[in-house]
């Protein structure tokens, strides 16, 4: 298993990255996370986190998920999934993930760090977040219809923005973080993740928390069905 915190060498990594990776070392798991960790039988699962550069400055790689019948349709999210038994650990399992739902280069990509692991009660898994670096870009798409509608690079930049920062409130009663892209609403566990790296990396700018939508609100104004 990869243990966490840095996998590299700050120098190795582009300046705007190394504030963040620098924060994985020794990061108190309970302190950075607001989800519960699920009961017995959970299963390990992984997300990539993919951050590239463009001629806008800093981006990461996200997908909208299918929608379906899955708790998670329809939602955000970054390409990950569950571990498979050959898998050599979260970071493994990671790559694994985005190749199949993504497309991506695996030699193209650098793992950078890795995240304390986080429950997800709703789906039961354990999900241990990998931060990457894009060194050679390739093309990206969403490689199965089924799992995927669209995949994009979203500039932090735009994550950023206050404008397009808020909270929103689930039909259970829970309230988190969110972020209005064009044609898209991240919330959840993928909103929780970005906030607090946003944080972490330095990139935060001074938005308005008391701004609480209800869901069904905000997907109509992010110009997605609810």
């Amino acid at each position: 298993m990869t243990a966490q915190g840095p996998l590299v060498d700050l120098a190795e990594v582009p300046q705007w990255l190394r504030a963040l990776v620098a924060a994985t070392d020794g990061l108190d798991a309970s302190a950075w996370s607001r989800f519960t960790r699920p009961g017995d039988g959970a299963r390990d699962a992984a997300v990539l986190i993919l951050f590239g550069e463009q001629e806008h400055g800093p981006d990461v790689l996200l997908q909208l998920r299918a929608d379906g019948n899955s708790t998670h349709s329809g939602q955000v999210a970054f390409p990950g999934g569950a571990a498979e038994p050959d898998d050599d650990g979260p970071v493994a399992t990671a790559l694994r993930e985005a190749v199949e739902e993504t497309g991506v280069d695996p030699s193209g990509v650098r793992p950078v760090a890795v995240l304390p692991s986080l429950g997800i009660p709703v789906s039961g898994f354990h999900v241990t977040p990998v931060l990457a670096f894009w060194e050679r870009p390739s093309r990206v798409w969403a490689v199965d219809a089924a799992e995927t509608q669209a995949v994009a690079r979203v500039p932090i930049d735009v994550l950023a923005d206050p404008a397009n920062r808020f909270q929103v409130t689930h039909p259970s009663g829970f309230t988190g973080p969110a972020f209005s892209l064009p044609g898209m609403l991240v919330w959840g566990f993928t909103a929780g993740v970005l906030t607090m790296i946003m944080h972490l990396a330095g990139w935060e700018r001074p938005w308005d928390p008391t701004d609480i939508r209800d869901l069904e609100t905000a997907w109509r104004q992010a110009g997605v069905p609810g």
